[in-house]
């Protein structure tokens, strides 16, 4: 299984990324897929999730009116739209797959079963 993130960048605050993660060596849409940041001294947390089928999404709250996570199964790729960009949303974003038919999902890292390198994303004030 190999992920791999693109879209990262430095931006001002206010404005938006798009973040992408192409998906290889797995039946896709068997998967939930995730993502995840971690900025620097501070533990990797749940961005947003969507389900296998694509019908449920979960947001961590601080984001929850900014990013949007979908997919596209045909391209195996799940994005993560960010709007209105803010300086506490430096990290690396990570996404993960995680094995799992069911209408909910994890939020915790370690549950998935693969996951990129990450991309790095540097907001300006």
């Amino acid at each position: 299984v190999q992920l791999v993130e693109s879209g990262g960048g430095l931006v001002q605050a206010g404005n938006s990324l798009r973040l992408s993660c192409s998906a290889s060596g797995l039946t896709f849409d068997d998967y939930a897929m995730g993502w995840f940041r971690q900025a620097p001294g501070k533990e990797r947390e749940f961005v947003a999730g969507v389900t296998w089928s694509g019908v449920n999404r979960y947001y961590k709250d601080s984001v929850k009116e900014r990013f949007t996570i979908s997919r596209d199964d045909r391209k195996k790729t799940v994005y993560l739209q960010m709007n209105d960009l803010k300086p506490e949303d430096t990290a690396v974003y990570y996404c993960a797959a995680d094995w799992n038919k069911r209408a909910t999902m994890t939020r915790q890292f370690r549950d998935y079963e693969a996951s990129g390198q990450g991309t790095q994303v540097t907001v300006s004030s």
